[in-house]
């Protein structure tokens, strides 16, 4: 593995490291900055996000850029499922619409592994998307 900066809460976890690895996650997540996110995954993290299989840093910035020009108005609400050592998994659900106004709600599941310097070396994520009607939105 390649050195890497270490990112607090360290593996083994916790509940409240666990719960503490979930927010901060959220948290960058809504910021929805490629730059930010990408430096929470080892340099050769590997992804699964629906059917699209992504290795590295790098392209998972790219995949980020990608959806957050797709996915406008993005908010996300992430929930620890379950921990273990250093693995966590996650329930999500985040709304956003696209570029003719039109609303979804997408519903998942995330499996992640860290590195032992807290970096998230695997992301194995499942989704569904729902439309909605922006009257039926959660999250504002």
């Amino acid at each position: 593995m390649i050195q890497e900066e270490k990112k607090l809460p360290l593996p083994p976890f916790t509940l409240e490291t666990a719960m503490q690895k979930v927010q901060m996650a959220e948290d960058a997540w809504n910021a929805k900055d490629p730059e930010r996110v990408c430096m929470a995954y080892t340099i050769d993290s590997e992804w699964r996000n629906r059917a699209e299989f992504i290795n590295g840093r790098e392209a998972i910035k790219q995949f980020l850029t990608r959806k957050w020009e797709k996915e406008l108005d993005y908010r996300l609400k992430k929930e620890l499922w379950c921990y273990g050592d250093n693995r966590i998994g996650v329930r999500f659900e985040y709304e956003w619409h696209d570029a003719e106004g039109k609303w979804y709600r997408s519903y998942g599941n995330e499996m992640w592994e860290f590195a032992p310097n807290g970096l998230m070396q695997k992301r194995f994520a499942s989704i569904n998307d729902l439309a909605i009607s922006e009257s039926d939105r959660k999250f504002r």
